[in-house]
């Protein structure tokens, strides 16, 4: 097979990167007013994911995703970014240990949400308190995945730190990489922790989620509650279990 066939690993490779370039400048340039930047994260891990699975088209699947999900991700960023800010002003200006250790711990617990909400609210229906209590259970619950998603982090910063000292002229090129990369090295990650409730909604709604894949599950999630995700990932029912709901995105 040609590398420059449209099915060899070389190409695949380049589409992702171009999707990935393109999710960052699509986050940025919504993330604008910065209210809307819950809704911006949102958006790009719905596309990434539907990007990976070859579903639909970038910008359109995350225009889709961001004016549907909008109101939502909008309300769990008023949770996530005045934390964030506290967190960073009290850093700044209070100088004691005594503060230190807390600040650690809220910055610990405010970073495995936020690796998780903007998926869950990309992936399931649920109310805003649900969406939250659910990247809560499965982050903590899947530390392993949390950890991995947060190495990949720590790995991006480190590399636009060094490049910032040793190399600027890299910096253009990670800043247009940048988080819509993240995402898509996220996105198998978050799949695969997914995949076991996605398939219990599938299977309670009568479709064949083995049929095509993850695409054939599409349609048949986005409910799910926070007593439906097992902490051992097992996916089990609760008493009262949620409709899926079609996706029509």
């Amino acid at each position: 097979m040609s590398f420059l066939s449209p099915d060899s690993r070389f190409m695949r490779g380049l589409e992702s990167t171009t999707d990935a370039i393109w999710l960052t400048i699509l986050m940025a340039v919504t993330s604008l007013p910065v209210v809307t930047l819950g809704a911006a994260v949102t958006a790009g891990h719905d596309a990434a994911r539907r990007s990976i699975i070859g579903q639909g088209h970038v910008t359109s699947n995350y225009f889709r995703a961001f004016r549907s999900d909008f109101m939502k991700s909008t309300l769990l960023w008023l949770v996530f970014g005045p934390v964030a800010a506290a967190v960073v002003l009290v850093a700044l200006t209070v100088h004691t240990t005594l503060v230190y250790v807390p600040l650690f711990a809220v910055g610990i617990l405010w970073l495995v949400g936020f690796e998780w909400v903007w998926a869950f609210q990309a992936r399931f229906d649920n109310t805003v308190g649900g969406t939250l209590a659910n990247a809560y259970v499965v982050g903590i619950s899947h530390i392993g995945a949390t950890l991995a998603m947060i190495a990949m982090d720590v790995v991006y910063v480190a590399i636009v730190i060094a490049s910032w000292v040793y190399l600027p002229q890299g910096l253009y090129l990670l800043f247009l990489l940048g988080y819509g990369t993240l995402v898509m090295l996220h996105t198998p990650i978050l799949e695969r922790v997914f995949m076991p409730y996605v398939r219990k909604a599938a299977e309670a709604s009568g479709k064949d989620p083995d049929a095509t894949g993850p695409a054939a599950a599409e349609d048949a999630t986005r409910e799910m509650t926070a007593s439906d995700m097992d902490p051992m990932g097992s996916a089990e029912p609760a008493a009262g279990s949620p409709t899926p709901k079609k996706d029509a995105r």
